[in-house]
């Protein structure tokens, strides 16, 4: 298990920017490294991403703590691949890791991995697909098509700061009990709400914004056959 690349993306103005200053720093590219990892703090107030020198443009919806690092397997990459009949290349899904090795989707909330010598991380949710992301590759109904495929990657908060290089080895620390994998809680978030319930077995391990929205839900609709 390990990074095949590390991805820094720039402030780009385009037309289908989610963030009300029209940029993204979305689209990512690959970089030699060593790239310094932090925790970024605040989302609104923080320094947004987690990796120094990657921008973070709409900070309402991304960056900050629990999305410090945003990793993307290559072997769903080249599933991609296969279904778009294109190439697509490390950083492209707005990564900042593409990894090899590890099966993401099946990774737990609260996971830890020791990437490297020194940088340790939490898994910590899944990506959930915005406008940008679809504007970026450029495909129809893409939002919808990646939700359906609930191949999501993760998003991890930084447990010790480190920095990593393209190549840096990834070591699972830690993992908990619960069952609450990254693609189940993709899946609760987006096309089957009924396992909300479920997710709240990570604990800490899951933001508090997640948290408000299953308390929501249980207050409206109560726990049902998803809390099985």
């Amino acid at each position: 298990m390990h990074l095949i690349s590390v991805n820094l993306g720039r402030a780009t103005a385009v037309d289908y920017a989610d963030a009300e200053s029209g940029l993204t720093g979305h689209g990512k590219r690959p970089v030699p490294g060593p790239v310094r990892v932090v925790a970024p703090g605040d989302k609104a107030t923080g320094l947004g991403s987690g990796l120094e020198g990657d921008a973070v443009c709409n900070r309402r919806h991304h960056g900050g703590d629990h999305q410090a690092v945003y990793a993307y397997a290559r072997e769903d990459l080249d599933l991609w691949e296969a279904e778009l009949g294109r190439e697509l290349p490390a950083g492209l899904f707005g990564e900042n890791f593409t990894t090899s090795g590890i099966d993401l989707n099946t990774a737990r909330l609260g996971d830890r991995w020791r990437v490297g010598a020194d940088l340790v991380l939490e898994v910590a949710s899944a990506r959930i697909p915005c406008r940008t992301f679809q504007g970026v590759l450029g495909e129809s109904a893409w939002v919808k098509r990646f939700t359906q495929e609930a191949r999501p990657g993760a998003y991890l908060r930084v447990i010790e700061e480190g920095t990593v290089s393209p190549g840096d080895g990834i070591e699972i620390i830690h993992r908990p009990e619960h069952d609450v994998t990254v693609q189940l809680w993709f899946r609760a978030f987006t096309t089957e709400r009924a396992l909300l319930p479920r997710t709240l077995a990570a604990g800490a391990a899951m933001e508090p914004e997640a948290h408000d929205r299953v308390r929501q839900y249980l207050e409206k609709y109560g726990a049902g056959d998803g809390a099985r």
